[in-house]
């Protein structure tokens, strides 16, 4: 997730629109969020997640489009939208959307990810309407000048020198995703690279937002102190009054067998704290081999969900020799995922001591494979997050907004529990192997130095 420059508040608000004031509503029954649903008549999506806590609301907007999306050499397109999209329509002048916002004792941000584009507002339930009357606004309505793009340009061009120029990690993540992917625009930042992002203009925002912002290509998910029954007229009232459009054709973008290891090594006089990394292309759950995917996540909760899990025990507690050791996996991707490993030495020790014991874990992984006990403790722990995960407002308008977005459904959302309670370790291990045995990998290394 990239989350912009301004001071918003992190959420996410989405647009519906439709022609005719039609929608099927279905409720779905479930076991994590117990979602309402409906489609207007312009296809877009609404979710209501009912909770009773507190008189307010999460509104969130998800679109169906990210920086894997861009033209070719227009990299940072997607984000910059985003910016502008607070930059006024044909009823609000620039700067009066987030007044609005804040005006009615809201809070407010936005964000642009690899594979959609969100905007948010959380604030109390009689101000719903409202926010979702400016937000469908701007989903139809938006203006755009030269005069209100350029300066916005500039500010992004700042916004990556602060966050990546001025961050070795964050050069080094660039460097690495470019390493990963040979041929998907995973491989690009999402903020862009500084010639292209210099070089964005009027058109080419209007051509990205009159592509791709249209109520069927869009997720309204509201969570809070509000039913389907509540929020379904206000929808069909904002949203629905918007036509649906023809989209563009997504690309099917593939990558290449990969036969080669990368390594990329960043020095920099700004790094106080050496790192190792390494990662590997991994199968999302909708990319390559996902039959994996839930057992990998399993695998990523073993090995790093704690103190007590496999790499932050064997690195850092019992030889002592690292400050940090763990793992991660990335599967919530409309195209390939990832899964890596990291460590820093402890105090005056060397990544190739850490880097050792780290390839010593994974050779014992493959080759011992993980005890049941090991895949219960971790089901049960990811089990359990489930289920308090139900009583935030922001954070099952993300899992289900997040999900629909990519392109799973309500379903998969709900039935997430069962599916890694359904796990064995025997699946596990062979997901290991599938991904990390003998598999080309891309291996990082930040080294405090002159920077080359």
């Amino acid at each position: 997730m990239h989350l912009p420059s301004r001071s918003r508040s992190p959420a996410l608000a989405l647009a519906l629109a439709c022609v005719m004031l039609f929608a099927a509503a279905m409720p779905v029954r479930g076991q994590v969020f117990n979602p309402e649903t409906a489609m207007l008549g312009n296809g877009m999506q609404v979710v209501v997640v009912t909770n009773r806590r507190a008189p307010v609301v999460t509104h969130m907007v998800w679109y169906r489009v990210g920086a894997l999306d861009e033209p070719p050499a227009k990299s940072g397109i997607a984000h910059l939208l985003e910016h502008l999209m607070f930059k006024g329509t044909n009823t609000l002048k620039p700067g009066e959307f987030s007044a609005t916002v804040s005006r009615n004792g809201g809070q407010e941000n936005a964000f642009t990810g690899t594979d959609y584009t969100g905007y948010w507002q959380s604030v109390a339930v009689d101000r719903l309407e409202t926010m979702m009357t400016i937000e469908a606004d701007r989903m139809a309505n938006l203006v755009l000048t030269p005069e209100v793009v350029a300066p916005e340009v500039l500010v992004v061009m700042e916004e990556r020198r602060s966050r990546v120029e001025n961050e070795p990690g964050s050069q080094l993540r660039e460097k690495a995703n470019a390493a990963m992917f040979m041929n998907h625009p995973y491989r690009l930042p999402i903020i862009g690279w500084e010639h292209e992002i210099a070089g964005l203009t009027q058109d080419d925002a209007l051509a990205f937002y009159r592509s791709w912002y249209a109520p069927n290509n869009a997720v309204l998910v509201v969570a809070g102190d509000v039913t389907l029954a509540d929020v379904l007229p206000l929808a069909e009232k904002t949203y629905g009054l918007i036509p649906a459009r023809a989209l563009p054709d997504r690309l099917d973008w593939r990558e290449p067998e990969n036969r080669a290891d990368a390594t990329v090594t960043l020095s920099d006089p700004k790094v106080t704290t050496p790192n190792w990394g390494r990662s590997f292309q991994a199968p999302s759950y909708l990319y390559g081999a996902i039959e994996h995917a839930y057992a990998l996540q399993v695998l990523a909760e073993i090995l790093s969900g704690g103190p007590t899990t496999r790499l932050y025990k064997a690195l850092v507690i019992d030889q002592a020799i690292a400050s940090s050791a763990g793992a991660w996996y990335d599967p919530d991707r409309r195209g390939p995922g990832q899964f890596g490993f990291y460590a820093s030495p402890r105090g005056d020790g060397t990544l190739e001591t850490v880097a050792a014991a780290m390839q010593a874990e994974i050779a014992r992984l493959l080759s011992d494979g993980v005890t049941a006990e090991e895949v219960e403790r971790a089901k049960r722990s990811m089990q359990d997050a489930a289920i308090l995960a139900r009583d935030s407002l922001t954070t099952p308008a993300r899992a289900l907004g997040s999900a629909l977005a990519i392109g799973l459904t309500v379903e998969d959302v709900e039935d997430w529990p069962n599916r890694i309670g359904a796990v064995t370790p025997e699946q596990v291990l062979a997901a290991a192997k599938a991904v990390l045995a003998d598999t080309p990998s891309v291996t990082s290394i930040l080294m405090p130095g002159e920077t080359k």
